[in-house]
């Protein structure tokens, strides 16, 4: 879905306002627009939907457990022309970015959460690689498509046998600074889409992959995980959750490959140095 289908598709959804005009904030899985006091996102397909009804479900219920997270506007999602749609209020302008030291609270709540009164599914953290492998089609090299569809079914395996240190429950499911948005009352989470129930250490070796391929530096980890109370690191399974992490990040990738360049040659530099086994190749956020 580029920018074009998903302002179509945001014309036909009729919402109040004035949307034709609305700005692009991002286009990813979702393309998400800012129109006045609104945020709309536009799914990248039908099959979406009930992840996009789930979102809306998680937001009420941290909203009524008091967690700062974005908020609905409209209760329930919309299917419009093959794509969920849904809406929430606009959040204000950020006082600063958000730091590593800013999520840490945040998810010490979450994880403080009994379960949810509605059933919140497993982190298939590996779930979507079959699904951007077929978008990314013959963009990418056959052999890498082969190679992570071998390591996904090697981690899955794996990740289902690990004995957790925390107790399972409710986590964000992609705890990173970019889905924490910090403004005048502080920092909130936001994208609520992989909430899930599972295990709790999810949501911290997302960060510590961060520090060792994204560039988080070692001081902001560390003030990580002095605020939250643990270093997941300490812990054995660690790996395996990196692994699988680092398996679904380059097949995320590759379905952009199509239509971008750039995500092409960002997917070959990360399948490389998986191949290589050099845990220090600096990825790049896409």
């Amino acid at each position: 879905m580029d920018e074009t289908r998903a302002r179509a598709v945001l014309d036909a959804a009729r919402l109040p306002g004035a949307v034709r005009d609305a700005e692009l904030l991002a286009l990813g899985e979702n393309a998400v627009f800012g129109a006045g006091g609104l945020v709309v996102k536009v799914g990248r397909s039908a099959e979406l939907l009930e992840r996009a009804e789930r979102e809306l479900a998680v937001a009420g219920w941290l909203e009524a457990a008091g967690v700062p997270a974005v908020r609905a506007a409209e209760p329930t999602a919309r299917l419009v022309e093959g794509h969920p749609v849904t809406v929430w209020h606009r959040l204000p302008e950020p006082v600063r970015p958000a730091e590593p030291r800013d999520l840490a609270p945040l998810l010490r709540q979450v994880h403080a959460l009994p379960a949810a009164p509605f059933a919140l599914p497993r982190r298939e953290l590996l779930g979507g690689v079959e699904r951007w492998l077929r978008l990314a089609g013959n963009a990418i090299d056959p052999a890498d498509a082969a190679y992570l569809r071998s390591r996904r079914d090697g981690f899955a395996s794996a990740a289902a046998a690990l004995t957790p240190h925390l107790p399972p429950g409710p986590i964000h499911g992609d705890a990173l600074p970019r889905n924490v948005h910090v403004g005048p009352d502080g920092p909130v989470l936001v994208d609520l889409e992989t909430f899930s129930a599972d295990l709790r250490e999810h949501d911290l070796v997302v960060l510590a992959l961060a520090r060792d391929r994204y560039g988080v530096g070692g001081a902001a980890y560390d003030a990580f995980t002095t605020a939250y109370g643990w270093d997941v690191r300490e812990w054995e399974g660690c790996g395996v959750l990196r692994g699988a992490r680092e398996t679904a990040s380059c097949a995320w990738v590759a379905q952009h490959a199509p239509s971008n360049p750039a995500a092409l040659t960002e997917f070959r530099r990360r399948v490389a140095s998986l191949r290589e086994g050099d845990a220090g190749v600096r990825w790049y956020p896409f």
